[in-house]
């Protein structure tokens, strides 16, 4: 059973389009559709880490509206970031599913039980992984991976019942 999702942030949560106003501030736009599937995932008692190679304080908001505590910003080397995680969470790396798009995140991709890349993902990294997702990144893509993952789990009632009015 999974039981941590890892998320890298540019291309996979969000398009990878990095935007700059004029006054220097950053501009990314994330899916409300992967929110809510990460908000869910919590709720089912699961855990979330982001492990990105940037650093961004819009990420910094990101995960604090979705309650993700493992937040991990400029990051050279994934893998050993998320075998600290494994350690504090008690928990193997087949109990592991991440997302990535691209070369920076070959190495924690290989690492994992499960691995995903978006449609858009780059070439050597959908040779490696166990999925290709059908949405790119910033699109669904992560909403779509926690969706393969709940259904792996034999969750699904679980997951609906979260938002159902009974």
């Amino acid at each position: 059973m999974i039981k941590l999702i890892v998320l890298d942030v540019d291309g996979c949560l969000t398009d990878g389009k990095i935007i700059y106003g004029s006054d220097g501030s950053e501009i990314k736009a994330f899916d409300v559709k992967d929110g809510l599937a990460i908000a869910s995932w919590l709720k089912l008692g699961h855990h979330v880490a982001i492990i990105t190679g940037r650093k961004s304080a819009i990420v910094t908001r990101r995960a604090e509206e979705l309650g993700i505590k493992f937040l991990y910003q400029d990051i050279k080397n994934k893998a050993e970031v998320l075998r600290e995680i494994l350690l504090k969470l008690e928990i193997e790396p087949y109990e592991v599913a991440a997302i990535g798009d691209d070369l920076n995140d070959y190495g924690m991709l290989r690492f994992v039980g499960r691995s995903f890349t978006p449609k858009n993902g780059v070439e050597t990294i959908q040779e490696i992984v166990n999925t290709t997702l059908t949405k790119d990144g910033g699109n669904g893509a992560v909403r779509e991976m926690i969706d393969i993952i709940i259904s792996e789990n034999d969750q699904k009632e679980a997951f609906l019942s979260l938002w159902s009015e009974e």
